[in-house]
């Protein structure tokens, strides 16, 4: 069995097994990405992680290569919840609203934010 696998058969963890809802944000390449790296894992991320009901956030770990279409983004976040109605709360609260207004503090260049749920296929 792998480590934190769903089942004894799967070779994914366990959070990729049942619907949950997501927000993925694409950053788009900043002027100074070292000024935008500081800003945002040593203020942006701390906001964030104080929504409500947030179940895990995760960002790449490297450059985001893009197989086709649109350039590629400087930095793709994922944030995850149990349920569409888990994610609308929180942005609708108080840390959601200060989360995204914290957004024109560092991301000048454009970020586009996309909500959807899971399934397993």
């Amino acid at each position: 069995m792998v480590r934190g696998a769903g089942t004894a058969h799967s070779a994914f963890p366990l959070y990729f097994s049942y619907p949950m809802a997501q927000l993925l944000a694409l950053y788009h390449q900043p002027a100074d990405p070292a000024a935008f790296d500081r800003y945002y894992f040593g203020t942006h991320v701390p906001i964030a992680k104080k929504v409500p009901g947030l179940r895990s956030y995760i960002v790449n770990s490297g450059p985001v290569n893009v197989i086709a279409g649109s350039p590629s983004p400087y930095l793709i976040a994922e944030l995850s919840f149990d349920t569409m109605a888990d994610l609308q709360s929180a942005l609708a609260s108080p840390e959601g609203q200060a989360a995204a207004a914290d957004l024109s503090n560092f991301a000048q260049a454009g970020v586009t934010l996309m909500v959807f749920e899971t399934k397993s296929a």
